[in-house]
């Protein structure tokens, strides 16, 4: 695989990819607040004032860290099962009918596909391309 696209890049782009989620829902629900609450709500999350807060503090320094290359291998782990646990929460297609159904089914199993790249991403690690805070 080095010889087409080396592994290094190939992860620092999967960082990059799977960043974009987070930190652009993490910054919607940041700059507004009410309507992400009201989501929260309609959703049926537990205390939704508190999990529109964790939200945003999980999707933009969970989603800087990961891009950044820090911490990936914990980082990734909390956002596949946050993403995972947003998929029960905000997409139970199997309690709805119609066209919400199937357009909740999708977002659901894309959950589980995100999670899916994460996980492999904790297995792979960040690659060569990453931020170090180490001494020498």
């Amino acid at each position: 695989m080095d010889a087409f696209i080396p592994r290094n890049t190939l992860l620092l782009i999967a960082r990059f990819g799977l960043t974009l989620l987070f930190l652009v829902m993490g910054w919607s629900k940041l700059t507004d607040f009410s309507a992400a609450v009201s989501y929260m709500v309609q959703s049926g999350a537990p205390l939704p004032t508190m999990s529109a807060v964790a939200a945003i503090g999980i999707e933009i320094f969970g989603g800087l860290a990961l891009l950044a290359g820090l911490l990936v291998e914990p980082i990734a782990l909390l956002l596949a099962f946050y993403t995972i646990a947003t998929g029960f929460i905000g997409h139970h297609f199997w309690t709805m009918s119609g066209l919400l159904r199937y357009d909740m089914m999708i977002h659901f199993y894309k959950n589980i596909s995100i999670a899916g790249g994460l996980l492999a991403l904790a297995a792979a690690g960040p690659g060569r391309f990453k931020l170090s805070f180490k001494r020498r």
